[in-house]
């Protein structure tokens, strides 16, 4: 008896995380289709953009872009040199240097001759480092404003950087991230299209290691050469291009990169801006975004808008992928303990009711189910090994069925993210060589070989921190900047 409950169990179990891959690569080919009529639509409509009316408005729609530093004096100067060079008619660009200990604001300071300023700092947002002084560049050009603030962590930065803006809409980037010139002009389309109620717009994020960089500019994009970068290539284009913008197409958008990403400043202010005790502060503030929405039965919207680019430098080294990974599962797990009643509520929307349980399922439980399944296959595969030694003598699943149930589910998995490459390259053509397409499913089929179950354990361990309460560490994230060349790293 016992042994044909352990039969069935053995069975059950195995079944289960066949339909637990099954149901999240199916959705993901559902993303996949939602986000390719996005794209295809956002490709045709940006051929009759209209930006020359943008620029002839009398009165175009202000953006404050507030990039928060700490330590980024490798890709500081290049940062602000591309968010200024960016075609757009009324734009300023505010850097917030909270704290930094490697002459970030001395560098600013030097390379555009600012001057010290005593600008009117308002306190309607609350912000845990005050701030030191401000600075403009000279004859009263406040298009480029430094604020230097004691060290308060990247949501209090970005708050100060919020007290400061003067614009309609504000535009948080990272300091590290490189804008494609009309991002601005397309990010904000929506807001213009539906000023009542788009409240805020995310934009793509691209992994710009191994691309040539010039002026700030990424001029032509290339794939990294070395394995590690390049399986975050796709993974980005996975996560940006199929999952965002295929929520944002089925009204379920969640997150919004703090990479890049643009408010309505009012809609900010009025949830009392970014939580500085959430180290996931991005994700956090889109999901008290969706919350005010529902609690104040409006008709707001988060969208996403799968053409205006920011690229950024990914890790190149397993020691910063772990700790940033971490840290984003950390963040994601705080954001769920913040606002887990919003589960299953129907004021929540789509949200409440799809997104919120989709995400807490195949996002942050993932980790667990992977290394659990992973531990079970490695204990099966070990009795099917002593069977045939006559070691053991077992009436379970075979082990031929496992690895024929675990090779189909990687080789969905690996389908999966070769049809978002394929979908990316059909609607953008951002690699055009045949060399960076051929190394682009290298990382797709790589991704499958060790990288999954690291970042999976890396994830837990996030998971884990969080829920022990332990402190946040942010940790160093080491850059190594760009040149002219690309960055020095993916070379």
């Amino acid at each position: 008896m016992t042994g044909d409950f352990t039969t069935i169990f053995v069975i059950a179990v195995t079944v289960g995380f066949a339909a637990y891959s099954l149901v999240i690569n199916s959705s993901f080919v559902i993303l996949t289709v939602l986000a390719t009529v996005a794209s295809v639509r956002e490709a045709r409509r940006a051929e009759f953009a209209g930006f020359d009316e943008t620029f002839a408005e009398p009165n175009p729609i202000g953006v404050s872009i507030v990039m928060p530093a700490h330590n980024e004096a490798a890709s500081i100067v290049a940062s602000v040199q591309a968010m200024r060079s960016l075609r757009y008619p009324e734009f300023e660009v505010i850097v917030v240097d909270d704290g930094s200990t490697d002459g970030t604001a001395a560098l600013l300071v030097d390379t555009y001759d600012m001057v010290e300023a005593p600008l009117v700092v308002s306190d309607s947002v609350p912000v845990l480092g005050p701030v030191v002084n401000t600075y403009v560049s000279p004859r009263g050009d406040t298009s480029l404003v430094l604020v230097r603030k004691a060290n308060g962590g990247k949501a209090d930065a970005l708050n100060a950087g919020l007290n400061v803006a003067r614009k309609e809409l504000v535009c948080m980037v990272d300091a590290d991230s490189l804008l494609d010139p009309e991002a601005l002009l397309h990010v904000t389309r929506p807001f213009a299209d539906d000023p009542v109620h788009v409240v805020a717009a995310g934009g793509v994020v691209r992994v710009a290691n191994g691309s040539i960089v010039s002026n700030g500019r990424v001029i032509k994009a290339r794939m990294p050469r070395r394995i590690l970068p390049t399986i975050q290539v796709v993974e980005y284009v996975r996560a940006f291009l199929i999952g965002r913008a295929g929520w944002s197409q089925a009204g379920g958008l969640l997150i919004i990169s703090g990479a890049f990403g643009v408010f309505r400043t009012s809609a900010v202010h009025e949830v009392g801006g970014l939580a500085t005790d959430c180290i996931g502060e991005d994700a956090e503030l889109v999901v008290r975004l969706h919350r005010h929405i529902g609690d104040t039965r409006d008709s707001a919207r988060v969208v996403f808008v799968p053409e205006p680019v920011a690229w950024t430098e990914v890790p190149e080294d397993f020691g910063t992928l772990a700790r940033q990974r971490r840290r984003w599962h950390r963040g994601l797990t705080e954001v769920y303990s913040r606002h887990k009643s919003m589960m299953f509520r129907p004021r929540y929307g789509f949200i409440g009711m799809v997104t919120l349980p989709w995400f807490w399922l195949f996002e942050l439980m993932a980790p667990v189910v992977e290394l659990v399944g992973l531990v079970y296959f490695g204990a099966v595969m070990t009795r099917w090994g002593l069977e045939h030694y006559g070691v053991a003598q077992t009436d379970l699943v075979q082990g031929w069925v496992v690895v024929l149930l675990f090779a189909c589910a990687t080789s969905y998995a690996i389908a999966v993210s070769v049809f978002a490459l394929l979908s990316d390259e059909l609607s953008f053509g951002r690699y055009s060589s045949i060399t960076d397409q051929l190394r682009a499913v290298a990382g797709a089929l790589g991704e499958h070989l060790g990288y999954r179950q690291l970042t999976a354990w890396w994830r837990m361990q996030g998971m884990v921190a969080a829920l022990r309460g332990s402190k946040a560490v942010w940790g160093d994230m080491k850059r190594h900047g760009f040149d002219d060349e690309g960055p020095t790293g993916g070379r």
